[in-house]
């Protein structure tokens, strides 16, 4: 479209939709008035606003037939009134004061009577509506649309629309270009489609069928998908289903081609899921600018994904930290929105292992080395508590502190505590024997109510409290080198499958004196 016909189109527009609005306003009123009329019985009235109704659809008809391709009306600004102006105006003017007059005779020829007078507010309406129609085509001047003062908003609105709608060449943005995929049964079609792309600078592949271009999308990407409805053996919609119900393929854009222009059509396939839908034969603007559309929008949905996959990979991320640091359960409940957690658990097991004569051991090592071999042997711990779904509670030096039974609780808390404690001497045993080193452990053992949670805002751990784990770490602290001590909560739970050796009575720190024993074998 030349910018001359453009400027023609948008005037011819402008002229449109200022007339529109009156006019479905006339209409309204009157089939509201007639079907009042009618309840009434109000039979002149109602035929005086009948014939106003039959104007008000001609009026109508005229001004929808503005925009028609093949409209005759010229609008060119040197044109004298004598022109398709003039003629515009009687065309309006003819149906518009049939409009008027039938309108006055219902006003005239209502009855003087309370139910009746209801009327009157609505026909004074539908007369008002009218006569600023007659202002409005009066103002048609020789621009071809109303007159309109300068600064008149509406005259900005219009200059704004020109603008948008008919950009200049520094407010165009570059085609997208991208791999498009035809499938059309047409040969005739999918050539003329191929030239037509070809020539935009897009890639394209041409099948013949449905079948073909499953198969093809199975193995190659494609940007966007011309896809013909009308098909042999699988038809376009069904060909779309499958589309968009495949998780790698359901993104891929899809504008419908075919020769229907039927709403059902249109309707069935935008519910398929189908992003466009362009009726045969095509018109290589719209073609353009549908597909121009699409790829735009799958390269933002593109970009989309990519943020929103390297956010999953951050967040991943922070949650492997987190779940390193945290139990799993105490991970949900804070990512479920709870702050305070602290719970009491009535049966718990806690363990205490402290490495004997670690610090005159580091004291021969360099740093690294002595980071080193201590890491090795908390790793093989830490790698041990997975197994056994024990859970690590912390280390405090050269201390490791597990428990079982929490945050889950479980039956056979004290028996896997017990099996930890065993492997974790096996463990320091093959430690030493690869590392060179000379390591041995003391561990205690006890089971009893605890309370857990987390303490802190800032580097928070998952801890915890009670007698339960102080006659642990006092059994630990008091215990022998490369010997699991436990108290005798501990040998009763235990005393079905483990053997024991009793250690005797020994004074615990803060408890008095208690009978222990040392944990042997299976």
């Amino acid at each position: 479209m030349s910018n001359t016909e453009f400027q023609k189109w948008t005037r011819l527009v402008t002229v449109q939709q200022d007339l529109v609005t009156p006019i479905r306003a006339i209409i309204d009123y009157q089939e509201i008035l007639t079907g009042e009329a009618r309840r009434l019985g109000l039979d002149d009235v109602r035929e005086h606003l009948e014939k106003a109704g039959i104007a008000a659809q001609s009026l109508n008809e005229t001004v929808t037939q503005l925009l028609e391709p093949g409209a005759s009306l010229d609008l060119d600004s040197r044109r004298e009134l004598g022109g398709s102006q003039a003629k515009l105006r009687h065309e309006l003017r003819t149906p518009l004061n049939a409009i008027i007059g039938y309108s006055e005779l219902a006003l005239e020829d209502l009855p003087a009577s309370e139910t009746a007078d209801c009327l009157r507010p609505d026909i004074e309406r539908l007369l008002a509506e009218a006569r600023r129609m007659v202002s409005r085509i009066n103002a048609i001047g020789d621009s071809g649309a109303p007159d309109a003062a300068p600064g008149d908003p509406g005259r900005s609105v219009i200059t704004e629309l020109l603008r948008t709608l008919h950009p200049g060449k520094d407010e165009l943005h570059d085609a997208e270009v991208g791999r498009i995929l035809v499938v059309d049964d047409n040969e005739a079609n999918r050539d003329l489609l191929c030239r037509r792309l070809l020539q935009e600078g897009h890639r394209v592949e041409l099948v013949a069928s449905g079948a073909e271009a499953l198969v093809l999308l199975e193995r190659e990407d494609f940007d966007l998908i011309l896809l013909d409805l009308i098909m042999p053996g699988m038809n376009g919609i069904e060909v779309l289903r499958r589309l968009k119900s495949d998780p790698r393929l359901y993104q891929i854009p899809v504008i419908m081609i075919s020769g229907l222009s039927e709403t059902d059509a249109v309707i069935r396939c935008i519910e398929a899921g189908a992003e466009d839908y362009l009726p045969k034969p095509f018109n290589l603007v719209l073609l353009r600018a549908r597909i121009n559309a699409c790829l735009e929008r799958k390269r933002w949905r593109s970009r989309e994904q990519e943020y929103l996959s390297q956010l999953k990979i951050e967040k991943d991320r922070s949650e492997a930290l987190l779940r390193n640091i945290l139990p799993d359960p105490i991970v949900l409940r804070l990512n479920q929105g709870e702050t305070i957690i602290a719970d009491r658990f009535e049966n718990a097991s806690i363990l205490f292992a402290d490495i004997v004569g670690f610090t005159p051991t580091a004291a021969t090592m360099s740093p690294a080395h002595l980071v080193g071999r201590l890491a090795e042997v908390f790793s093989a711990f830490d790698d041990l508590a997975l197994r056994l779904g024990v859970e690590k509670i912390k280390t405090i030096g050269d201390a490791y502190m597990a428990a079982a039974g929490l945050p889950s609780p479980r039956a056979d808390h004290v028996e896997v505590l017990a099996e930890f404690a065993l492997g974790a001497l096996d463990l320091l045993r093959r430690v030493n024997a690869t590392g060179g080193t000379d390591f041995r452990v003391r561990i205690g053992l006890h089971a009893g109510p605890v309370v857990a949670g987390i303490i802190g805002r800032h580097k928070f751990i998952y801890d915890v409290w009670g007698d339960t784990v102080n006659i642990a770490s006092r059994l630990e602290s008091q215990g022998a080198p490369d010997r699991i001590q436990v108290s005798d909560v501990v040998r009763q739970a235990l005393a079905h499958r483990y053997d024991f050796e009793p250690r005797g009575t020994l004074t615990l720190k803060g408890r008095g004196e208690a009978s222990t024993f040392l944990l042997v074998t299976r």
